[in-house]
């Protein structure tokens, strides 16, 4: 069994994301989805952008980071855009990560401090994304300079293309990011014994 923490996008603890969880949880692992918008969840990515800018960065992060502290160090981050960043901060700024897993975003390492060369990361997007190709070149960066760094770009410009009830869902993709995430959490369970 792996523990994961589970860290929303903009458009807040969604029932896809909740459907999600459960299939990590049917699979055998324990997973906590915090929800750092306190119940409030937006049907637009436009409202859910509006409402996360509406709340300071810092407060968000040190929120997603509060939440973490009662959970072991050797967890696995997942995070959903918005909080691919929470995800990541934490695989670079909490000792004992056991991996990072970030959908449909990624940020310049250096923002959050030093690379954690030991940890292995999924970064998982649609190529044409509009809103990743901000952060493509820092993703493919990271795929080119740590070993343990893995880049998957998928066919299609959906953002939230694992998500069932998102017009952006793509069962293709989906079921193969699905896959992969599956395939990733049991090498790192082999990995632990």
């Amino acid at each position: 069994m792996t523990e994961i923490v589970m860290f929303h996008h903009v458009l807040g603890r969604t029932a896809a994301l909740e459907q999600i969880a459960e299939r990590l949880r049917d699979a055998g692992h324990l997973v906590h989805v915090p929800d750092l918008f306190d119940g409030r969840t937006f049907d637009s990515i436009d409202e859910g952008i509006a409402f996360a800018e509406s709340i300071d960065n810092d407060a968000l992060l040190g929120t997603a980071t509060a939440e973490v502290q009662s959970l072991p160090n050797d967890i696995v981050y997942l995070g959903f855009s918005l909080g691919s960043a929470f995800a990541q901060y934490l695989v670079q700024n909490r000792e004992g990560a056991r991996g990072g897993i970030f959908m449909y975003g990624c940020v310049a390492p250096d923002v959050f401090g030093d690379w954690p060369d030991d940890v292995p990361v999924h970064i998982h997007a649609m190529e044409d994304d509009p809103f990743f190709i901000e952060d493509a070149d820092a993703a493919k960066a990271l795929d080119a300079a740590h070993e343990k760094v893995s880049l998957f770009l998928y066919p299609g410009s959906g953002h939230l293309f694992l998500e069932r009830d998102h017009d952006d869902y793509d069962p293709d993709a989906a079921e193969l990011a699905l896959s992969r995430i599956d395939s990733f959490l049991t090498s790192l369970e082999i990995e632990a014994y």
